[in-house]
Formats: C-alpha cells, structure tokens, sequence
C-alpha cells in the first residue's frame, strides 16, 4: 500500500504536504485553543508535522494515518527528533473508513478529503471518531476565481469547474450538514509558492541521482513543465483552506 511514487519523489523533502506553513500550522494550533492531554485523530497526515508540532507546543496527543511509507517514516522519525514519541503515533495504512477507538477532541483530514469521497463523506467519517463538542478540520482547496474554461480548469489539476467551490459556497456548505464554521486559515500565493516550487528543486536533485531510474523521465518531464503551469494556472486560481467545524 503506497501513493504513487511521483508524489514521493517530489515531496520528499517536504515536512507539510500541502501549502501551509509551519507559520500558519503554528496560528492554526493557537486558534483552536488546544488543551494539554487532548486527543487529535489526523487522517491522511503526511509526514505528521502537525500532530508532533502540536503534541510539542500544546501537550496533545494523537493518532495519524497514511498511505505513504514514506512519509510514516518521517513523521515517526520527526516525533523523534521533537521528543514526543510517547504522546503521537503514526500507521502506515488506509485511512478510508478509519474510525478511532477512543473518541477524540479534534478530528482532522487536512488536505485529503479523497478518502471518504469528497467534503461531505470526510465530515461524515471524521464524526464517527469525534467526542461531543469536538472540533472537525477539513482542508479543502476552494476557487480563487472561477476558472473561465474547463480547460483552466483542468489546468489546475482540477478534473471540473466543478470540483471545487468558491470560498463563500464553501463555507455554506458546511451549513447543509448542520455545521458551524469556528475557524479558519487560509493559505496565500506566498504560501503555495512554498508548496509546489520546493517540489522543483527536490526534483532536480532526485534526477542528478537517479538518472538511470526507469521513472526518470517521467520526472525529467513534470520538472520541465510544472513552473510554468502552476504559475499560470494553481497560482493564480486556486485558493486552499483549514476549516474548523462543529455540530449545531
């Protein structure tokens, strides 16, 4: 069980794999007002910098899942490297349909809403692992401007204009299931420039060392094509989002 390996090629070096910031990952702990001792559930949590960042500023502990060994690994070792080993652990596995033994106070699916079939399916799966008065994050990409084409669209790594909302029919959104919104951070062009153009860089370097890999030109070809695209297209029309919810 693994993602497919372009993207553990070209996030390799990345400690957050989605275009916040260790900044923005920071404000967001602080806004939701973490407590010493509470449980956090991350499905889809990367290389853990969020649960081994919370669990060393705020006492949390917390469970994460991933489908990459890779990024398991580092977020084990990262837990490590902090000294808080013994308060977060990390599964390499499938986080669709992941529902925590023990209930928790904040549960989240930052980025990878895929799991559970979109917004609404993540929030439904995220409930079942919550305990009452618990906050759910959902990070989700949203439109900056609507895409004039599909074609721009699809520009975006989008399949459809209609894959994703603009930020106020997303914010509705979590209303339709009886939610309210209690926070949010949102990512700036500055903060996907982080994202994607730290991707270039590991990419070359990848490719000076692995120039006899069978996957070689398959990365020679996205390092040659993505600057370009993702400053045409992600940049300039597609926002993202952490957004804390809790039952009415």
């Amino acid at each position: 069980m693994d993602i497919p390996r372009i993207f553990n090629i070209t996030e390799s070096a990345h400690r957050i794999h989605n275009p916040i910031t260790p900044e923005k990952l920071a404000t967001l702990g602080a806004a939701l007002r973490l407590e010493a001792g509470a449980r956090v559930l991350d499905l889809g949590s990367g290389s853990g910098e969020m649960l081994c960042t919370w669990a060393r500023d705020h006492g949390i502990t917390g469970i994460g899942i991933d489908m990459s060994q890779l990024y398991t690994e580092q977020a084990k070792l990262r837990a490590e490297e902090l000294g808080i080993a013994d308060q977060v652990k990390f599964i390499h596995g499938d986080a669709s349909g992941f529902v925590s033994d023990e209930k928790v106070s904040v549960a989240a699916c930052v980025g990878a809403t895929w799991i559970a079939g979109g917004v609404a399916g993540t929030i439904e799966l995220l409930a079942r692992s919550l305990r009452p008065g618990g906050i759910i994050l959902i990070g989700e990409p949203y439109w900056r401007q609507l895409p004039p084409t599909e074609d721009v669209a699809r520009g975006c790594l989008a399949h459809s204009i209609s894959d994703f909302l603009m930020l106020p029919e997303l914010l509705a959104s979590f209303g339709q299931p009886g939610y309210d919104v209690v926070e949010m951070v949102l990512a700036n062009q500055d903060d996907w420039d982080r994202y994607e153009a730290a991707k270039w860089l590991t990419m070359r370097r990848w490719l000076e060392a692995n120039l006899d890999d069978e996957f070689a030109n398959d990365v020679r070809a996205k390092l040659t094509s993505e600057p370009e695209r993702y400053v045409t297209y992600t940049r300039e029309y597609l926002g993202w989002g952490v957004f804390a919810l809790m039952q009415r």
